[in-house]
């Protein structure tokens, strides 16, 4: 059964007339009675009784009438769901994020995005950088915003955040009066950090400047999030190196004090957000352009 049958035959029911239908159709008599009795063969029962009054519908042509109207309307809908989907007007995106992005730019780039395509339903998941490239990989985020150097094979990445450590120290403590200190200050102290585990590659980098500055913390707490070294500082438990954007936590208890760094031994604190380019999603192209025009603001 062709859609050009029914809207040939709704044509037809409405004008109850094989003239006027074929007109209102812009096409000639013989391909609308063809194309009726083509659909009567279908169904295998005649729709119209034809008579020298005009044309009237069977008991078959009346039931056909709103399974034959619904058909063209989800046909439609279906049409127009799939050019909104092409469009990136609709759709779901699944978005990875490490914590530190509520305070670098992702509640900005949320709201730019939604109030622009509000058909698209984004679902958030907070996770460790290295659990979303995991998740990248295997399709369950279409993008994410980790905490990496750069991005794994397979993988594209757009530099949203690039800030510096600084030392967070107990509000209480003598270094949280300074205005800045040196990495050295630091090496009498319990150090507090995020786990290898977690994020591997700044794990690696801090221990390397304390190692550069000539000391190696001990003991070494290990934690799986940043605010919660921020929380374990604030209790007067250790120091720590923490991203600058912490600052904007707004834990009581922390001080925080830039570290001179002449050297440039400590790294900088690289965000990056990652999606696979070979997925074809309109949705997620929208997405990235409203990250990137957030990024470019800030």
């Amino acid at each position: 059964m062709e859609l050009r049958h029914l809207r040939y035959f709704l044509a037809l029911a409405d004008e109850l007339h094989f003239g006027r239908a074929a007109q209102r159709l812009s096409i000639s008599q013989p391909p609308l009675t063809v194309a009726i009795q083509q659909l009567e063969a279908e169904v295998g029962a005649p729709l119209l009784l034809r008579n020298s009054r005009g044309v009237q519908l069977t008991a078959a042509g009346q039931a056909l009438v709103p399974a034959a109207q619904a058909a063209l309307d989800g046909a439609a809908q279906a049409l127009h769901a799939a050019r909104d989907a092409a469009s990136g007007r609709v759709g779901r995106l699944s978005i990875g994020f490490a914590g530190t992005m509520l305070y670098r730019g992702l509640p900005q780039m949320l709201r730019r995005f939604q109030a622009e395509h509000a058909g698209v339903q984004l679902t958030l998941r907070e996770l460790s950088s290295s659990d979303q490239l995991v998740e990248l990989q295997q399709g369950r985020l279409e993008a994410g915003f980790a905490h990496v150097p750069s991005a794994p094979a397979g993988l594209a990445q757009l530099l949203v955040s690039a800030q510096p450590f600084v030392a967070c120290v107990p509000a209480a403590h003598a270094l949280a009066r300074r205005r800045s200190l040196p990495l050295q200050a630091l090496a009498a102290e319990p150090l507090a950090l995020v786990s290898r585990s977690v994020s591997p590659d700044y794990h690696a980098r801090i221990l390397n400047a304390c190692q550069a500055a000539g000391f190696m913390p001990r003991p070494l707490h290990g934690l799986q999030h940043w605010l919660s070294v921020v929380s374990l500082v604030s209790q007067g438990l250790a120091v720590a190196l923490v991203p600058a954007a912490l600052q904007r936590a707004g834990l009581q208890g922390a001080a925080f004090v830039p570290v001179k760094d002449p050297h440039d031994t400590l790294p900088r604190y690289e965000t990056r957000c990652l999606w696979n380019p070979a997925r074809d999603l309109p949705a997620l192209g929208l997405f990235l352009a409203a990250v990137r025009e957030v990024a470019q603001s800030g």
